[in-house]
């Protein structure tokens, strides 16, 4: 395993360094193939890292690369942490990287040579980061991952950077995550001061150390949760997320599946021994997450645009994730990433499709009747839709339920809240199925003649996602199911400490199908109301009122952000640049200057050129010398 472990990384690196450097000089053709194999050879290596990892003799193993800093007491080297985790997540940013490489060949087969191989470039780097992420043995290398991904969502999402709305969203995403990553580095130093390390190992024991609720693990969780709330996109720095839409689809797929918005989920779960220690931060967490999850799908259910609708949809499933990490349900939190990598990476794939297909064109409302021309995007985009509202037996259904149960266990008004959102979830992934594919063709006769099904490039990556779309969630069927819950014991050495000083939330046998027979019966209600609403849609003419407006309108989030915190930092931007600025500090500068010339004018005007006006002088200053030298 050590000799083989540094390549993962090393090959999507390779990737970006290639197409970077060779942009002007290869082709589509090898760039594409360049690119998609170089991360085909980080998943083969990921998978025989995981076939050790599932040994039931295996160990924790940490490979040292070499010394990273070292300042006093202080070191930290670059090494690389890999343990069920890091493996599972591996397979997971790997395995649909990739797929997601393949299909961009097609998708963005119009763009120049050029613009390409960069393309390619930015989704290389941002593999090669997220894989260092999940791959560091110490909170540094995780960080250096967590700005890279950063980096790479700017450059991707701001990949027509001729269009200065795009421009404008890639800095908003760039911004805000700024934001989350102060308290980020902040818990980081805070780390420092109360540990001494960065080290996994070295801070999970020395905080095992401390007493429950300590103050400083209080302190240090909730700085890196601020951390979590931006890359993850939680209450209240989700809102770059959604605008996060103007890079191509593919990206939006590679952000909100595989790598960038998992990211957080993956530092809390990793932190877990420090979350645990915390009840109160545990608290914060769960409460943020479901109300993120209900909040951002209330959204969701009246957006017409089929990428805002899929953006809305991932803020309400990270939800759903954050809440399984503050209730304490680490394993199905993780879970969820794995089984919404699948079904959300489809369905904007499939959306790609479908916009591929109709011109560029985003908004539902001039769609429709698209099933009988794209069959393999219909079907595959349906079985999404089943997934992640978690129809059985498809993959969303046993992580979502393993979360939420766990929510009634911790709290019941978590699970009321949790099953209200899936509710919505169920709503509005079905009124986009309705509204995208069902009822009469309403754009115009140029997209109906051009409407056609992807080429292969494009379907055989829905097809391998559907299936794991349908299947994913089988390896995690729990005894309530007769299934041996293959994932949660796979994960369990993980979380074994931190389960060990949890409460225990058992729920019975009986009150476990209780639930499981609620929420899947009101899903499947909202499933066929829908349904029934939007199979046949047509277009409306009159203007949304009321609450149908606030709804489309995001609730006026950003509105209220620009008025409370954007308006009155432009004004004090404003005054610093033109009073601060130039009367201020350009004042003291420019003083100088003026105080300067003014003494000279005023030495030059007892410059006469008389000769007894100087010998005057020279008698008037022995004089005040001897004045001072007689009396001092």
């Amino acid at each position: 395993m050590k000799n083989i472990v540094w390549l993962i990384p090393l090959f999507p690196l390779a990737g970006f360094l290639i197409n970077g450097l060779g942009r002007r000089f290869i082709t589509k053709t090898v760039s594409g193939i360049i690119s998609s194999l170089t991360v085909l050879a980080s998943f083969i290596v990921s998978c025989i890292i995981f076939s050790d990892v599932r040994e039931a003799a295996f160990t924790p193993q940490t490979i040292h690369l070499f010394d990273f800093i070292s300042a006093g007491s202080l070191h930290i080297p670059f090494d690389f942490y890999i343990d069920q985790l890091t493996s599972l997540f591996l397979l997971i940013i790997t395995g649909v990287g990739f797929l997601i490489h393949v299909y961009s060949t097609a998708y963005m087969h119009e763009e120049t040579n050029e613009g390409f191989a960069r393309y390619f470039a930015y989704l290389n780097l941002f593999v090669f980061m997220m894989l260092l992420l999940v791959m560091g043995a110490n909170y540094v290398i995780m960080f250096i991952g967590w700005e890279g991904v950063g980096l790479c969502s700017y450059l991707l999402i701001g990949f027509w950077f001729k269009n200065n709305d795009f421009n404008n969203a890639a800095v908003k995403a760039f911004v805000v995550n700024r934001i989350g990553d102060l308290g980020f580095i902040i818990g980081l130093f805070l780390m420092i001061k109360t540990f001494g390390s960065l080290t996994f190992t070295d801070v999970f024991s020395k905080a095992g150390e401390m007493t429950m609720g300590s103050g400083i693990l209080t302190a240090i969780t909730i700085l890196l949760f601020i951390g979590a709330t931006g890359k993850s996109a939680q209450i209240p720095l989700y809102t770059w997320l959604p605008d996060a839409m103007a890079g191509p689809t593919p990206v939006s797929a590679l952000i909100h599946a595989a790598t960038m918005v998992t990211a957080g989920v993956y530092m809390i779960a990793r932190s877990n021994m420090l979350y645990v220690l915390s009840p109160a931060t545990e608290t914060i967490v769960a409460v943020v997450g479901v109300v993120t999850a209900v909040f951002a799908a209330s959204i969701a259910l009246k957006q017409n645009d089929i990428k805002r609708v899929l953006a809305y949809s991932t803020v309400s499933q990270l939800g759903y994730m954050f809440l399984g990490l503050g209730v304490g349900a680490f394993t199905g939190a993780v879970f969820h990433v794995m089984t919404h990598a699948f079904f959300k990476a489809l369905l904007f794939l499939c959306a790609g499709s479908v916009i591929h297909a109709m011109g560029g064109e985003q908004d539902m409302r001039k769609m429709g009747g698209l099933k009988g021309r794209m069959k393999i995007t219909y079907i595959t985009f349906l079985v999404a839709c089943l997934a992640i509202s978690g129809i059985p037996p498809l993959s969303g259904f046993f992580s979502k339920d393993e979360i939420l149960g766990a929510a009634f266990g911790s709290n019941v008004i978590y699970w009321a809240v949790g099953v209200l959102g899936a509710l919505m979830t169920a709503f509005y992934m079905f009124r986009a199925l309705g509204m995208t594919f069902h009822g009469k063709f309403r754009g115009t006769e140029e997209q109906e003649h051009h409407v056609h099904e992807s080429p292969a490039p494009m379907t055989v990556p829905l097809i391998v996602l559907a299936l794991l779309a349908f299947v994913g969630g089988w390896i995690g069927i729990p005894a309530l199911y007769g299934g041996r819950d293959n994932f949660g014991n796979f994960l369990a050495p993980v979380f074994a400490q931190s389960k060990a000083l949890a409460t225990p939330h058992e729920l019975s046998y009986n009150t476990e199908w209780i639930l499981v027979i609620i929420t899947t019966s009101l899903v499947i209600l909202s499933v066929i109301w829908t349904w029934t609403k939007f199979a046949k849609y047509k277009a409306r003419e009159k203007e949304a009122t009321g609450l149908e407006k606030i709804l489309e309108n995001k609730w006026y989030v950003d509105e209220i952000y620009a008025a409370v915190i954007g308006k009155p930092l432009r004004a004090i931007a404003g005054w610093l640049n033109d009073d601060a600025e130039k009367s201020g500090f350009d004042g003291m500068v420019n003083g100088v200057g003026k105080l300067v010339q003014w003494g000279s004018r005023q030495i030059r005007l007892i410059q006469t050129g008389r000769v007894g006006f100087y010998i005057f002088g020279m008698v008037i200053g022995m004089v005040i010398l001897l004045f001072i030298a007689f009396y001092f």
